[in-house]
């Protein structure tokens, strides 16, 4: 029987998993929203989202049976969003220390990054598009949090122990984010040998982003904080924040990520240890 209950959850989590994926290659590669004047590959998310409410009404599970509920909203999002303004301050001091080190100026601009219709890239500065982004982000981390965290570590874990169900959950996440250097290279726009490479980085910096929202979920009990620290990460540090040099804008973006997430992994590790001693005791 505990075999049989294990195949099945592995079943479920791989098709919604390839459900999901499969939107996201068509949108990518097919629709190419972010090429457009909505500038973020947001409808496969919106699908993903539609897909998580179907699975969830087969199972006779509700949103706050995956960490989404009412209780402790606000709290767990300003938590998160803390969390990450601690992390990324830490991380944009060292990108500008970095490179006035290298003697080369850099300086703070907000703006939204987009794409004019011959291609190339421009500053959005206006309300709309900061209003768009943060929507646009909204229903991201929406998706990705009730899928990788509330659905698969949830649905994981009733068959293994949590840590197994985390990093499941995790590797997923990273495979999830190989879709954009993918298309980079096939787009010509970088070597095979290049895109290994960042593959690999992204499954890893991903990898590590999905760990510390896992354990955040463990501890907390909801997705609210995870949430708040993910929007953080995708709008702020990743969209609006920007490091604008004399060689041009977040050359060492993946950089100012890195050292944010590796501090902030740092520090959930920390009371999550803790919290578990606590508990042994």
């Amino acid at each position: 029987m505990g075999k049989n209950v294990k195949y099945k959850a592995n079943k479920l989590c791989a098709a919604v998993f390839a459900l999901c994926m499969s939107a996201r290659l068509a949108e990518y590669f097919l629709i190419e929203t972010d090429k457009t004047a909505l500038g973020e590959n947001v409808l496969h998310k919106a699908l993903g989202i539609i897909i998580l409410a179907l699975t969830l009404r087969s199972l006779k599970l509700t949103w706050g049976d995956i960490g989404f509920q009412r209780n402790g909203l606000a709290r767990g999002v300003l938590r998160g969003i803390l969390l990450g303004s601690a992390c990324f301050a830490v991380s944009y001091a060292l990108e500008l220390a970095i490179l006035a080190l290298q003697g080369n100026s850099a300086h703070l601009e907000i703006y939204i990054s987009g794409f004019s219709l011959t291609g190339s890239q421009i500053k959005n500065t206006g309300l709309v598009f900061f209003a768009l982004c943060l929507l646009f982000n909204i229903i991201n981390v929406w998706m990705e949090e009730g899928v990788f965290r509330g659905l698969f570590i949830k649905i994981l874990s009733k068959t293994r122990p949590f840590m197994t169900a985390n990093f499941t959950a995790a590797f997923l996440f990273g495979i999830w984010h190989l879709v954009m250097p993918l298309r980079s290279w096939i787009n010509g726009e970088m070597t095979f040998a290049a895109m290994v490479l960042m593959s690999i980085g992204y499954i890893i910096l991903a990898g590590l982003m999905g760990i510390k929202w896992g354990l955040l979920y463990r501890m907390t009990g909801n997705l609210w904080a995870g949430l708040g620290d993910h929007l953080l990460n995708n709008t702020l540090a990743t969209n609006m924040l920007h490091v604008v040099s004399d060689r041009g804008a977040d050359e060492l973006q993946i950089v100012r990520i890195m050292a944010a997430q590796l501090v902030s992994l740092a520090i959930v590790l920390l009371i999550y240890r803790r919290e578990r001693g606590k508990a042994g005791n």
